[in-house]
C-alpha cells in the first residue's frame, strides 16, 4: 500500500500522538509499505522548532524508511485559543496546498486532535481521489470545551457541526477507545464504520530491564538524578502538564506528605501549565518535588526505570470518563504500578490488569495514602509492576495493534462497501467479563 499519513506531531516530539504515528507508520514501513507522513517543524509544547530544524516552507526528510514531509505552520506555544487555531489552521491549509503534488496514495489517514489536522484528510483525499481514514484519539471540541478554553456557543455549535461533516465524509472512522465509538453511534454514525485500535506500548524500547549501554548521551543527566533519588520511594508523574490533568492535586499531595522524607514526586514534562506548577512548588517550599523539562522519547525507559510508581491524573470530569491516557501502557511495559486518579473506561484496564490502585480525581489526600500504600508494602508493589508488564504485554503490543490497522486498511482498499467496525484484541472480552 501507499499511505499517506497526515499529523500534526511527529518525532522528535515525544507526546502520546507523535508516538502512536510514528510507531503505527514504522511499523508499516518495516512490513514494505510506502509510507509518507505531513507535519511540521518540530516544535510541540513550547512553540519553538527543536534545535537542528527550521520552519521551512518544505523540508523532505527521511526517519527510518518513513518518507517525512515538513511544512510551514504559524508556530506558537500550546497555550492561547487564537493563536493555537491559527496554528492549526495554516498546517490544514499547507497540507491541503501541498498534497496535490506528491504522488497520489492508496489511502489517507488523518489523525485528531487537533482536528484541523483531521479534517485536512478529506480535502486530501478526495484531491487525491484516495480512501480516507480518520483517526480521532480524543473528542473534539468537548475536550476544549471541557477544559473551559472555549466558552461561546455560537463557535461551539459551529465546531460540533464540521466534527460531524468529517464523521460522515470518513471512509472508516479509528478510535482509541469504545467510549469514543459510543459517543459516535450515538450520534448516528453506523457502527460498522468504526473500529477500535486501542494505544498501546513499543516493547522493545519499553522494558524493565534497561542496562547502562542504553542510555546513549543521557548517562551523565540520570546518573546526577539517580544519586538524587537514591534510597528515595518516587513516585513519577510523566506528560504533558496542561489544564486537562490538573496537576494542582499531585503539588497538594506532596504538601501532605514533607514529613515521609523517604518520599519524593517526580514530574517529567512541559505544558501550558508548566509555569504555574512551578511556581506554586516554589511558593511552598515543596522541597520533595522534582521538576524536570521535557526530554527526549529515548530517555523514557530510564526515568521510568528510576521511579517506583507512576501517576496518572486528570481533572474530575463527565468527558475525560471516556478516555484512556496513553501513558499507562509504558508504565505497565516498564512494570511500574499505576496510581490512577481518571474515572471511566481506563479503570477496567487497571482492574483487569491489576496493576494499580485507583483514586478520586483531583482527590491529593487519597493520591497521598495510595502513595504511602505502596511505599510501605514492596512485596504489593512488585505484584502490581508484574500483573502490569504480562497484561500489556498480551493486549497491548504496539506491533500488533499496528497489524490490526494495516489490516483494517488493506480490507478497505479491497472492498466496496464499509468494512466492519472492528474491536480488536481479546481485551475487549476480557475487561467486560
Amino acid at each position: 500500500m501507499k499511505i499517506l499519513f497526515l499529523s500534526h506531531y511527529f518525532p522528535p516530539e515525544v507526546n502520546a500522538p507523535a508516538s502512536r504515528t510514528y510507531e503505527h507508520c514504522k511499523s508499516w514501513t518495516d512490513n514494505g509499505h510506502q509510507v509518507t507522513v505531513v507535519t511540521c517543524a518540530p516544535n510541540h509544547p513550547k512553540g519553538k522548532v527543536f534545535a537542528g530544524y527550521k520552519n521551512h516552507l518544505y523540508h523532505r526528510e527521511t526517519i527510518d524508511g518513513i518518507d517525512v514531509i515538513r511544512l510551514w505552520t504559524f508556530v506558537t506555544a500550546n497555550e492561547g485559543v487564537l493563536k493555537r487555531t491559527f496554528n492549526y489552521i495554516s498546517f490544514m491549509l499547507m497540507a491541503i496546498l501541498v498534497v496535490p503534488f506528491l504522488k497520489r496514495p492508496d489511502i489517507v489517514v488523518s489523525t485528531s486532535p487537533q482536528f484541523f489536522n483531521g479534517l485536512a484528510g478529506y480535502f486530501v483525499s478526495r484531491l487525491k481521489r484516495a480512501k480516507w481514514v480518520l483517526e480521532i484519539r480524543d473528542l473534539w471540541p468537548e475536550s476544549i470545551v471541557a477544559v473551559g478554553a472555549i466558552r461561546n456557543r455560537k463557535i461551539i455549535d459551529l465546531l460540533e457541526s464540521v466534527e460531524r461533516f468529517a464523521y460522515e465524509k470518513a471512509d472508516h472512522i479509528v478510535t482509541v477507545t469504545q467510549s469514543f465509538k459510543q459517543y459516535m453511534q450515538d450520534r448516528g454514525i453506523r457502527e460498522d464504520k468504526i473500529s477500535v485500535i486501542y494505544n498501546g506500548a513499543n516493547l522493545q524500547l519499553f522494558k524493565a530491564d534497561q542496562t547502562d549501554t542504553d542510555k546513549e548521551t543521557y548517562t551523565d543527566g540520570l546518573n546526577a538524578l539517580k544519586s538524587e533519588l537514591k534510597n528515595k520511594f518516587v513516585a513519577s508523574y510523566v506528560g504533558t502538564h496542561g489544564m486537562a490533568h490538573h496537576l494542582d492535586t499531585l503539588l497538594e499531595a506532596a504538601e501532605l506528605l514533607q514529613h515521609r522524607t523517604d518520599i519524593v514526586f517526580l514530574m517529567v514534562g512541559d505544558g501550558a501549565e508548566k509555569t504555574k506548577l512551578v511556581a506554586k512548588k516554589h511558593s511552598k517550599k515543596l522541597d520533595n518535588v522534582i521538576m524536570l523539562d521535557q526530554l527526549p522519547k529515548q530517555a523514557m525507559p530510564h526515568i521510568w526505570q528510576l521511579s517506583d510508581v507512576s501517576i496518572v491524573h486528570l481533572k474530575r470530569c463527565k468527558l475525560f470518563k471516556t478516555v484512556i491516557p496513553s501513558k499507562i501502557f509504558e508504565s505497565m511495559a516498564m512494570s511500574k504500578p499505576i496510581l490512577l486518579g481518571v474515572e471511566g473506561e481506563v479503570k477496567n484496564i487497571i482492574e483487569a490488569g491489576k496493576c494499580g490502585l485507583l483514586i478520586e480525581p483531583e482527590n491529593s489526600r487519597q493520591m497521598a495514602e495510595g502513595i504511602v500504600q505502596l511505599a510501605n508494602n514492596k512485596e504489593y508493589l512488585s505484584l502490581l509492576g508484574k500483573n502490569g508488564r504480562r497484561y500489556v504485554t498480551t493486549y497491548f503490543d504496539r506491533n500488533i495493534l499496528a497489524g490490526q490497522f494495516e489490516v483494517l486498511m488493506s480490507t478497505l482498499l479491497e472492498e466496496p462497501k464499509p468494512i466492519l467496525g472492528i474491536e480488536y484484541g481479546a481485551f475487549s472480552t476480557s475487561i467486560r467479563t
